[in-house]
């Protein structure tokens, strides 16, 4: 083989041994910009249940933005042990939807309207919910069939409109329930108070620790604010039952924006 050859095919090896590097490189700066995306700005959620409806259904898949309430250990994948409290803290705002760890058993993931900031006083009365004494106005809509334990009833569908002016529709059934009158709660210092929007069917700051609810909840228990539905599908859809990915999806849900 002549010089010229031999110095040809060295230089094409280099080239492609160039190229490979270069794809590479290519590569881990994706899963490097795929890996800040995920642990720092924005994570997906499925929900698992009925307690945030008709806001949120069962089968929606929603994007949460990490760093609305800034950073906190739960923040992180398999939330390590580091300092407690939060990185650029970002007061929430009443009527956020808020994904959170359970405070009785951190590895759970909870999603609930935020309803009462540190130093609130919370109260529901006949199924009209008080803050430092003053209702949330409520105006009906019209009613629903809902699910309640495998039993459908009958639920009023009830426009609240918060202080701040932020609406959203809640489902009501049984205001003589006694979890639609309570005693006051007085929300603790870097607490904070959640209801689902589904209210006779959620358990949440209304209940006790000690009851399987929520009860008050941690800053640093702050995962993030829902801020999307990416896509939605209905019962009966599995990833191993590729038709049911169009048959089961609910597109007019799809790349709807949270409130």
């Amino acid at each position: 083989m002549s010089t010229d050859s031999k110095t040809g095919s060295a230089s094409v090896r280099a080239r492609a041994n160039g190229e490979l590097i270069e794809i590479g490189k290519t590569i881990i700066y994706a899963l490097l910009i795929a890996l800040v995306l995920r642990v720092v700005l924005f994570q997906p959620f499925t929900i698992p249940s009925a307690s945030m409806e008709p806001t949120l259904l069962e089968g929606d898949y929603i994007i949460v933005s990490k760093y609305s309430y800034g950073l906190s250990r739960y923040s992180l994948p398999i939330s390590p042990p580091i300092s407690h409290g939060r990185l650029f803290m970002h007061e929430p705002a009443r009527g956020d939807i808020i994904v959170f760890k359970l405070p009785r058993d951190p590895r759970m993931d909870y999603i609930k309207r935020l309803i009462g900031l540190p130093g609130d006083t919370v109260q529901v009365r006949h199924g009209t919910v008080f803050i430092n004494g003053q209702p949330i106005p409520q105006q009906r809509t019209g009613t629903a069939s809902i699910d309640i334990g495998g039993f459908q009833q009958t639920a009023d569908k009830l426009v609240e409109t918060m202080s701040n002016g932020k609406t959203y529709t809640t489902y009501q059934v049984n205001p003589d329930d006694p979890a639609e009158n309570t005693d006051p709660f007085m929300v603790p210092k870097g607490e904070y108070f959640f209801m689902g929007d589904n209210r006779d069917n959620s358990l949440d700051s209304r209940f006790s620790p000690d009851n399987d609810g929520v009860g008050f909840v941690p800053a640093e228990n702050l995962e993030g604010k829902a801020q999307l539905i990416l896509v939605s599908w209905g019962k009966g859809a599995s990833l191993f039952l590729p038709w049911t990915w169009v048959l089961n999806a609910r597109p007019s849900r799809f790349f709807h924006i949270l409130h």
